[in-house]
């Protein structure tokens, strides 16, 4: 009998919407990097800085629409490449942060490089641990046609125990949590392949 073939392992482009130097948010990415490397053969998680980008401003645009500026090219590119999606965003006012929305905007301009892609979400905060954020994104992602997975969820209650969670550098040590982002990954590739099986 002919052995199964291989599955391809999968690209999750990250997105941090805090770009501070000790973000919670960050850390939660490279914990997520670190799980799929130990124990997630499938998933390959590269980290998409958006420190970088310009603010969104049209003006910048050429091409009728269609050039954008280098940092812009090269962020769209790898959204383009990517399988799929983990963003990790901090609750402000709210919503999502301006870092991360900035990003959103670039990366739907001329062709939607979002589309069509399975996308996960985690967040760190206070009393809803950045969930409000989480749901905001959620809706943001109607118009840009992500598909989020709905289960499990991933709110981490950071605010009034920090130290239980994250270090001073901003890397996740909380075993439990580190646990859950285990389930979220798994879950994220498991919709990815069930979605890219159906196109096939």
């Amino acid at each position: 009998m002919e052995a199964p073939a291989a599955k391809r392992v999968l690209r999750v482009a990250s997105i941090s919407g805090s770009i501070r130097k000790a973000s919670w948010h960050s850390g939660l990415i490279r914990a997520a990097a670190e799980v799929c490397e130990d124990c997630i053969p499938g998933l390959r998680v590269d980290h998409l800085d958006v420190a970088d980008l310009p603010m969104l401003n049209t003006d910048l645009e050429t091409n009728g629409g269609t050039g954008f500026p280098p940092a812009v090219e090269a962020f769209r590119a790898k959204v383009r490449h990517a399988d799929c999606f983990l963003f990790a965003s901090p609750e402000y006012n709210y919503s999502i942060t301006s870092p991360l929305k900035n990003a959103l905007d670039w990366a739907s301009r001329g062709v939607n490089c979002w589309a069509d892609k399975p996308a996960a979400i985690v967040s760190a905060g206070g009393n809803f641990g950045g969930g409000r954020s989480s749901y905001h994104l959620r809706q943001v992602g109607v118009f840009l046609d992500i598909h989020f997975i709905n289960k499990p969820e991933l709110f981490v209650f950071a605010f009034f125990e920090p130290a239980k969670f994250f270090d001073s550098d901003g890397n996740l040590i909380d075993a439990d949590t580190r646990e859950r982002l285990k389930q979220v990954l798994l879950s994220l590739e498991a919709f990815t392949r069930r979605l890219q099986n159906n196109k096939d």
